[in-house]
């Protein structure tokens, strides 16, 4: 049987002393398993199999696509507000880094936030780091202080609550 190699290939032959850029193979390869299953349990058994051979043939077959749900809009003013909630009352344990500017720290944060959930939010997978880090760079444009401690914050704080609150949620508009 001839073995197939599913390692990352060059994209292109590097000419100086850059390295290549890699690409990674687009179709997944899974064993196929026997027509007959009593067949199958034995040949696969809890030996480890060898680097290069498989005892089963490989069939290629395209990943799948994933196309996610739409952003809910009564969800994201539902999630900001306690989002906003939230974040007022794990920064403001921190008054000698935020002093006066808490309120505004907090407002700028949550406006983010409502704008990743009624824009790109569309439940569970669709979390992304993207938000978190313009809430970084907004507050440091504003020269307000805490910037990372409050996007930290906000993103171990999304990272815990929204997935599960939308779950939640759409449970809750399904009955």
């Amino acid at each position: 049987m001839a073995s197939i190699s599913c390692l990352p290939t060059p994209a292109k032959t590097s000419i100086s002393s850059i390295s290549p850029i890699l690409r990674t193979p687009f179709v997944i390869l899974y064993p196929v398993p026997f027509p007959f299953p009593s067949l199958f349990s034995s040949t696969f058994s809890s030996k480890s199999i060898s680097a290069g051979r498989l005892s089963l043939p490989l069939r290629a077959y395209r990943p799948h696509k994933y196309a996610y749900p739409d952003p809910i809009p009564e969800f994201a003013v539902a999630e900001t507000k306690k989002f906003k909630a939230e974040l007022w009352k794990k920064l403001s344990n921190d008054k000698e880094t935020f002093g006066d500017e808490l309120h505004t720290v907090v407002e700028v944060c949550a406006q983010i936030f409502s704008d990743f959930l009624h824009k790109e939010y569309g439940g569970p997978g669709t979390l992304l780091v993207e938000p978190f880090t313009d809430m970084l760079v907004a507050l440091k444009e504003r020269k307000l202080s805490g910037a990372a401690v409050a996007a930290r914050a906000s993103l171990l704080w999304a990272q815990k609550f929204v997935d599960q609150d939308w779950e939640v949620w759409n449970s809750d508009n399904l009955i």
